[in-house]
């Protein structure tokens, strides 16, 4: 992690493979047009969101100090959101969703330090800082929502991806960050949308993660709350959207109930929401969570469980009924005619766990090339090998160091050597240990003894599968590259002078001394930069009231920008109404 992080007790614990995700903020990259798009969303948000908001979220901007005026800076956020056992770290753009959520479940905000352009003010499909700082912070302020969102992050990072996530995910973020570009050639937007398109239009049955993350997108970043009649906002993404947020209240979005059921309902991050959900209370987000997460492998297991994982072609873990904790990539199982997994194979580097700390002796360098072991319970004997004490063990010949020959009920043999046991910390049997062993099923050799030794995995079934290692730092997980890298604009002369003159009049408004007048700042713009909107705003703001001539002469200006962009007219007739609504410098 960078020297330049500002960190603090919850960022230090973080394990490696999420730290490798951070970022400096680079405060000082942000050029005074991107303040001014700060303060003119946050200014026109409060005036709305007051009215719209659930109470959290204007409370919420009070307890974690987020300024109306300035871009936040992580170190100034840190140190308040430390107060309510938070704490939050800068991303470059988008993240995988495990690692997303995961950081939640640490209780860290992920905020992409970027912020939106001028050009998409109102909405961009890129996360930004508006969307991150102003939208999902202040809302965590609320211990019931807080909670929601730790929990939620708990059970999202376990959730199993398909093959197809991964690549809607690189596919997703590569929009994002082209709509956010500055001078992205409209033919490299349209090759990226139609991926996309192509992506969700490849029907399979969706995968755990692709139906939590529909979940995370009604709720934590698109929900309502109270009676689907007079619902309040508190999604991050209507907070932190000055068109949706108004748009969505209107009856042309359908409010409907929020239920298990929406983790169904799929969504456009592209376009605004035809339909939200509508939550009575937080607590009630955490019941649907917990609905949903037991019909989850990572609490059913068995043999659904292992195939969501085999077909993921990812690094995942299976526990067993002893606690016995395998990780790996999983390649292949053998079920029997009750669909019970009664044997099964990882590939490449896997690693055995228990309550998620990796067993001595049994990390991947152990186990380099994968673990294969059959399951159940042995053939005409009722109590299970992990159940068996000393004595039964004795009593069914299995001693340390003496050849044995026995047979699971599905008809799976095992001849070796016996060289150990491990038990659990509650005595119960989870490893054997066998030299010169044969195992067989139906005539094909499973394990051979020129193979190595042979570590029999003991329990009677999978009792759960999740995604990800069982111990964090088991793997060498600091390997994520994404494809694409958010773009760093360059400036030209001009942009650079233009840069200037918004310095120019925040200076004036904060009575710090500076080169230019307004009317001088006003005249080089109306010359030199003639289509730019928000500054004869933000001018228009300080002399309103004061100024008679000088504040028509600035409404003449913005008149004849409206005639030549009329997509704009609205956020100048919104600005202009905030700002004699507000009567004075919010």
């Amino acid at each position: 992690m960078s020297s330049n992080i500002t960190s603090n007790p919850l960022i230090d614990r973080l394990p490696p493979h999420l730290k490798q995700f951070i970022k400096p903020q680079n405060y000082e990259e942000y050029t005074p047009v991107d303040q001014a798009v700060w303060r003119y969303v946050m200014r026109k948000n409060i005036s709305s969101l007051s009215k719209s908001a659930h109470h959290s979220y204007l409370n919420g901007l009070k307890k974690t100090g987020i300024s109306i005026d300035e871009i936040p800076s992580m170190y100034g956020m840190n140190r308040i959101l430390k107060e309510i056992g938070w704490a939050a770290v800068a991303v470059d753009g988008f993240i995988p969703p495990n690692a997303f959520m995961e950081f939640q479940a640490y209780n860290i905000l992920v905020i992409a330090s970027d912020i939106r352009q001028l050009e998409n003010i109102e909405y961009t499909p890129a996360p930004d800082i508006i969307h991150e700082a102003a939208g999902h912070a202040p809302i965590i302020a609320n211990p019931d929502y807080a909670e929601y969102l730790r929990r939620f992050g708990k059970i999202g990072c376990k959730a199993i991806s398909s093959k197809k996530d991964y690549e809607m995910y690189e596919a997703v973020r590569k929009l994002s960050i082209l709509k956010e570009a500055h001078h992205t050639a409209p033919e490299d937007i349209e090759v990226a949308e139609q991926l996309i398109e192509e992506l969700q239009n490849q029907k399979e049955n969706p995968s755990e993660m692709a139906l939590i993350r529909n979940l995370h997108w009604w709720t934590v970043e698109y929900g309502l709350i109270g009676s689907v009649e007079k619902p309040k906002i508190y999604g991050a993404g209507l907070l932190s959207s000055i068109g949706e947020s108004e748009w969505c209240m209107t009856d042309h979005v359908k409010k409907l109930p929020y239920s298990p059921e929406a983790a169904f309902q799929d969504f456009d991050i592209t376009k605004p929401q035809p339909q939200l959900f509508v939550t009575p209370d937080f607590a009630y987000l955490c019941q649907v969570l917990e609905e949903f997460a037991d019909t989850m492998a990572l609490r059913k297991g068995g043999h659904r469980g292992l195939a969501k994982l085999i077909e993921s072609e990812n690094l995942g873990t299976i526990e067993l009924s002893t606690g016995l904790q395998i990780s790996g990539v999983f390649t292949r199982m053998i079920k029997n005619e009750d669909n019970e997994v009664i044997y099964f194979e990882t590939s490449g580097p896997t690693a055995l766990s228990f309550r998620e700390k990796e067993l001595i002796g049994h990390g991947v360098d152990a186990h380099p090339k994968g673990l294969r072991s059959p399951l159940g319970k042995l053939k005409g004997i009722n109590l299970a090998i992990e159940n068996m004490s000393p004595r039964d063990l004795k009593a069914y010949n299995f001693y340390d160091g003496e050849y044995i020959e026995f047979e699971f009920e599905s008809g799976i043999t095992v001849a070796g050597n016996n060289i150990t046991g491990m038990r659990n910390i509650q005595g119960e049997l989870i490893l054997i240990q066998f030299s010169e062993c044969t195992i067989m099923y139906k005539g094909e050799y499973l394990f051979r003894p020129e193979w190595g030794t042979f570590d029999l995995a003991v329990g009677k079934e999978i009792v759960a599968a999740f995604s990800g290692p069982a111990d964090d730092y088991s793997f060498d997980l600091v390997t994520h590259t994404s494809s694409t890298v958010t773009a760093k604009r360059t400036y030209s002369k001009k942009e650079i002078e233009l840069h200037s003159l918004y310095e120019a009049v925040k200076n004036i408004r904060e009575g710090k001394n500076t080169k230019f007048s307004l009317e001088a700042t006003f005249d080089i713009l109306e010359k030199d930069h003639s289509n730019d909107w928000l500054l004869p705003l933000e001018v228009y703001e300080l002399v309103y009231d004061r100024d008679p001539n000088f504040a028509s002469r600035i409404l003449n200006h913005l008149e004849n920008i409206k005639a030549k962009r009329t997509k704009i007219k609205h956020l100048i007739d919104s600005g202009l109404n905030t700002v004699i609504s507000s009567g004075s410098k919010v």
